[in-house]
């Protein structure tokens, strides 16, 4: 079946069958390592990467759902400041979660910034936006949530992260 997707801002026409995930398209099709595979489960987070700038687990989607949509991969990753405060904060040991830890601080910025809350923001009432909530080590945590390290950086992880944010 052909398949076109925009990865990291080119178009890329691949002849795959249906069932092949995102995740597997990247790598094995289109040669981008950077994306790893950790459990196939969608529970750790390493295949973190952006779709239309919000962050999705590849290893549970089809390549095909995501025809004409820009993908984000970390090699795509043009900003080099997260990458930086990660290696100032000690948040990374091995490295393998790294690049879908990067791709989901990406997001979750994102997320924040347009006011979406988490299960720990704190309840606004009335007209309060929550674009002014603070982005607290509480709120980073529980973003990020869903993205594992098993070498236990995360408290460099998050000292990334709000150093960037602010």
């Amino acid at each position: 079946m052909e398949t076109r997707l925009r990865v990291n801002g080119a178009d890329r026409t691949l002849q795959l069958p249906p069932q092949v995930s995102l995740l597997d398209a990247l790598r094995e099709h289109l040669g981008l390592t950077g994306t790893k595979k950790g459990c196939d489960q969608g529970a750790c987070g390493a295949c973190t990467v952006l779709a239309d700038g919000e962050r999705i687990n590849s290893c549970l989607t089809l390549a095909v759902q995501y025809t004409g949509r820009e993908i984000t991969t970390i090699e795509g990753v043009t900003d080099g400041e997260l990458q930086r405060a990660f290696v100032r904060h000690d948040g990374l040991q091995c490295g393998y979660c790294t690049s879908g830890q990067i791709c989901s601080a990406i997001g979750m910025l994102a997320e924040h910034a347009a006011g979406m809350p988490s299960a720990v923001t704190a309840h606004h009432h009335g007209d309060a936006e929550l674009t002014d909530a603070e982005l607290t080590d509480a709120e980073i945590r529980e973003r990020m949530s869903g993205n594992l390290c098993r070498c236990g950086a995360y408290n460099g992880i998050v000292d990334a992260i709000a150093e960037v944010a602010r």
